[in-house]
């Protein structure tokens, strides 16, 4: 079953449950997906919608964060459930250990020395972990382990 055919189905399972709160998150999703199908004029792959989830997951933590900073816990916890409801459909995100595998496994293959390598080891990561870990902790990660690396020659 693909992502799309999945949150078909979990949007008619909310409708025929009467939860409205997971209901509008998953029309949420539908609306971001079907807004970058109709830019792109074609069907996304599960590859392209979970970077269409990657990205609402980011916006909802955002929007968390200026709800909660805002005191409204109205909106907040719209928000939070609305995360829950995304995680749902994502890969299950990289543990440190296995980021830190993959770091060093970019490193190796695209043979980088030092910090301006970086381009090469994101470009092999990106795909990897795409949806499934933070691009700024990756990124960070990245340029402690080139710059390690760089100090120890």
């Amino acid at each position: 079953m693909t992502l799309r055919n999945r949150l078909d189905e979990e949007i008619k399972a909310a409708m025929r449950s009467g939860d409205a709160m997971r209901r509008d998150a998953l029309r949420m999703i539908l609306a971001a997906v079907q807004k970058v199908e109709k830019e792109g004029k074609h069907t996304l792959s599960d590859e392209e919608m979970v970077t269409v989830l990657a990205r609402e997951l980011k916006v909802r933590q955002e929007s968390l964060e200026a709800f909660t900073a805002g005191n409204r816990p109205d909106l907040a916890e719209k928000e939070a459930h609305a995360i829950s409801v995304v995680n749902e459909f994502l890969p299950r995100p990289l543990t440190d250990a296995e980021l830190r595998t993959l770091v060093d496994q970019a490193i190796a293959e695209t043979g980088a020395a030092g910090p301006r390598d970086m381009g090469k080891v994101m470009g092999w990561l990106s795909p990897r972990t795409r949806g499934r870990a933070d691009g700024k902790a990756v990124s960070q990660l990245v340029t402690q382990e080139l710059a390690a690396r760089a100090a120890a020659t």
